[in-house]
């Protein structure tokens, strides 16, 4: 049996919608480097994380996007 397309533009879009909602409820999440410490271990010695430069966190990719377009947005309706 086939699933309809319907089905799965609707699991498409409720993922996106929670996506949506994730990012502006929790714009930050944990570095993916150094899994949120700040620091890392390399040749034997702990280093702050080039990453997230210590700070433990980043700016999720919807967020990041949401915020290029409000941008792009503000600066065409001046």
């Amino acid at each position: 049996m086939e699933t309809p397309m319907w089905l799965a533009m609707a699991a498409l879009l409720l993922w996106l919608g929670g996506y949506a909602v994730l990012c502006a409820v929790k714009p930050f999440a944990r570095c993916r480097r150094c899994q949120g410490v700040g620091e890392m271990t390399r040749l034997g010695k702990l280093r702050t994380c080039s990453r997230c430069r210590g700070q433990r966190l980043r700016l999720r990719i919807g967020r990041r996007a949401h915020n290029a377009w409000r941008r792009t947005h503000e600066a065409g309706t001046r």
